[in-house]
């Protein structure tokens, strides 16, 4: 057990579930889409849905995506610096059959048109479990160096990307693919020790058929 699921992480508040998860689960979007967001939609379900406003959930969200961390001072003026920076956003609350009591449905747009969505719930502490990427199924908390690689079904690049790790002698800990339909779009999720350097991004991002590679550091 981590220290900080005794003590709590550092953030600033009033809830470690409904604030410091909350942007935990924007900053994670961000991330995914891997550009500077221009628009967001947002869907709160369960007791996010009901005291979103209270807790400052929507700040918390809002803030994740604009790039802040938990305990960024400035988490509490996130809407009005979003309203300041023109940068458009809805929420929603709305209900998702057995999802987490804590849970939010982020998409967001780059300006090139580019979009990113994720599900994610927060579990409590300040952590989180990212439930779907794009659409699809995933399972993974951030707590680890995570990979995040969408790529074309087909054969060989699990292969090109296992190897390349390989090379840099990063050994996986955890690893999940997801797909929709054979043949198409896929996201391999993996979570490995060690930190991923420039240099290994670049390399996995320009393998065959890899669509992109994101990379979430366990401190971020």
């Amino acid at each position: 057990m981590n220290i900080f699921d005794i003590i709590g992480p550092v953030m600033i508040g009033p809830s470690s579930s409904h604030t410091a998860g909350a942007a935990k689960i924007g900053y994670v979007a961000r991330k995914i889409l891997a550009k500077e967001p221009v628009r967001a939609e947002i869907d709160l379900a369960g007791s996010f849905a009901e005291t979103y406003r209270g807790h400052g959930t929507d700040r918390a969200i809002i803030a994740g995506i604009m790039g802040m961390k938990p305990d960024d001072e400035r988490l509490p003026q996130s809407l009005a610096i979003a309203e300041k920076n023109h940068f458009p956003y809805t929420i929603r609350t709305v209900k998702i059959p057995k999802c987490h009591p804590n849970t939010a449905v982020v998409r967001l747009w780059a300006a090139d048109g580019d979009s990113a969505e994720i599900e994610g719930a927060s579990v409590g502490g300040g952590n989180i479990l990212i439930t779907k990427l794009n659409g699809m199924e995933s399972a993974f908390t951030g707590q680890y160096n995570t990979l995040i690689i969408p790529h074309n079904d087909t054969y060989g690049v699990i292969a090109g990307v296992t190897q390349a790790l390989a090379a840099f002698r990063i050994n996986i800990g955890n690893f999940r693919l997801t797909r929709q339909e054979k043949g198409h779009q896929a996201i391999m999720t993996l979570e490995v020790d060690g930190d991923v350097s420039r240099e290994l991004l670049t390399l996995l991002r320009a393998l065959p058929n890899v669509l992109h590679a994101v990379y979430l550091h366990a401190n971020e």
